[in-house]
């Protein structure tokens, strides 16, 4: 009986190799054809269903704000009017107001508010922003406020003030500076009672100023 030379055996191998590996071709170009066909739609899909989810998000979105805006009072030039505990009368005005229908506050562009003094004369505070808590009678005035005394001819700026309604009480603890008869002054807080009559100056660090001014004295 003949050996087979190592010669085929070799070639049986090589042949044995070479139809392995066209096998191991073959599957992977069948998977590289599966992956050409189902990433793009894959793709598609993800972002279509991002696309959709992004739509749906702010139709959402625009439906709640609609309904919150539907709910919501607004009011041009409005004007609300009351008195202080000890029966003075005070005006709020303002470009605009808005009620939050959640809390019942009113969102005031380019408020104005102003006190009656004695003899006629008044006392206004303006800004670029309030908001009007009528319940609990408190006005929050904020950018650039500005409070001017008519009687005695004082004139403060400040970025915050908060009014108490019921009491007449205004008070500040960011700051303010002004100008009148008596001079200028810059402190670190502030209130005004009286309806102007007399202001407490408070200040803090190295600014240790604390100074109380009657205007009607002063005008």
């Amino acid at each position: 009986m003949t050996e087979p030379a190592p010669s085929d055996d070799l070639k049986a191998a090589d042949e044995r190799r070479v139809v392995l590996a066209g096998r191991k071709w073959r599957a992977r170009s069948r998977r590289v054809m599966l992956f050409r066909r189902v990433l793009p739609i894959a793709i598609v899909v993800l972002a279509g269903g991002t696309a959709l989810w992004v739509g749906t998000r702010s139709i959402i979105a625009g439906v709640e704000r609609s309904r919150v805006e539907s709910r919501e009072v607004r009011l041009s030039n409005p004007m609300f009017h009351g008195q202080d505990d000890q029966g003075r009368s005070f005006i709020i005005g303002a470009a605009q107001a808005v009620r939050d229908p959640d809390t019942g506050m009113f969102r005031l562009d380019a408020p104005v508010m102003r006190l009656t003094l004695e003899a006629g004369k008044t006392s206004e505070l303006s800004a670029g922003q309030g908001l009007y808590d009528e319940p609990s009678r408190t006005l929050i005035l904020r950018n650039q406020v500005i409070i001017e005394d008519g009687g005695a001819g004082f004139r403060f700026v400040t970025p915050e003030a908060v009014v108490d309604t019921r009491s007449g009480v205004v008070t500040g603890d960011k700051g303010i500076e002004g100008a009148g008869a008596l001079g200028t002054i810059n402190a670190t807080s502030y209130a005004i009672y009286e309806q102007g009559g007399r202001v407490v100056f408070s200040g803090s660090g190295d600014d240790k100023v604390r100074a109380t001014i009657n205007t009607r004295e002063a005008g």
